[in-house]
């Protein structure tokens, strides 16, 4: 089972940028889809954007224009660039890859968007 870690979460003023990082503890060479998903409070947890093993990303109409998923397969890891915040865009955020019958999920890293 690999195991994932979110990091650069954080405090940011409406129309500001964040960046994600996701690291897998083991490189997938099977075919695989790494996503971003969030959850807001008192909300379900929703998909935001995904990107496939040989790089096709998709995205949540939400987010479109907006946020930019990534990989760095040497490190294992994908990345969300999230531009032009949005107070609707606090939630705690998480990582999840999805290979053969796994199915993982990172920890989450909060995100707040307030001025």
């Amino acid at each position: 089972q690999v195991h994932l870690v979110e990091s650069g979460g954080g405090l940011v003023q409406p129309g500001g940028s964040l960046r994600l990082s996701c690291a897998a503890s083991v490189r997938i060479f099977s075919s695989y889809v790494m996503g971003w998903y969030r959850q807001a409070p008192g909300k379900e947890r929703e998909a935001v954007a995904f990107i496939t093993s040989r790089g096709s990303t998709n995205y949540a109409d939400s987010v479109k224009g907006r946020f930019t998923i990534s990989r760095e397969y040497a490190k294992n890891t994908a990345f969300l660039q999230m531009d032009s915040l949005k107070p609707e865009d606090t939630a705690v955020y998480y990582c999840n890859i999805k290979y053969g019958n796994a199915d993982s999920w990172g920890q989450g890293t909060q995100v707040t968007v307030s001025s």
